[in-house]
């Protein structure tokens, strides 16, 4: 689907686009669904990896699942949050630089949360969306 999503920065608030998001996504027509959060649980049930980085790439793939599932690209989402158990410059570059080569350039609102666990003891990041559909 080619999601009818507009993006904005506007003045008043920090230009976002900087650093690779938006501050607000407006979607119109059509539903929304709503993605729970991908960690780096594989469908084979492999155990999740020990690095950040290779945690990412698993959730990216989770990611790219659902996306093909419900027929949308990264430019049919409305908002991504990532969830991240340690939450510093030097991960979130390590995280956002894999996110950001995901979404390749759609700039959506984005919400970055430092959280004390995840659904597992080894998880270190979690990614949920809000996609918008086709009808």
């Amino acid at each position: 689907m080619s999601a009818s999503i507009d993006r904005m920065n506007p003045p008043a608030l920090p230009d976002a686009g900087k650093v690779g998001y938006s501050q607000i996504s407006i979607a119109y027509l059509g539903p929304l669904a709503f993605v729970s959060g991908q960690v780096a649980w594989r469908p084979d049930g492999a155990p999740a990896p020990a690095s950040l980085s290779e945690q990412t790439a698993i959730v990216i793939e989770n990611l790219k699942g659902a996306l093909d599932a419900l027929q949308a690209t990264t430019d049919d989402i409305a908002q991504m949050r990532v969830y991240m158990t340690d939450l510093r410059d030097e991960t979130q570059e390590i995280a956002m630089g894999t996110i950001l080569g995901f979404l390749d350039g759609a700039q959506q609102s984005l919400t970055g949360i430092g959280v004390a666990a995840l659904a597992g003891p080894d998880l270190k990041i979690e990614v949920e969306m809000v996609v918008q559909v086709a009808a």
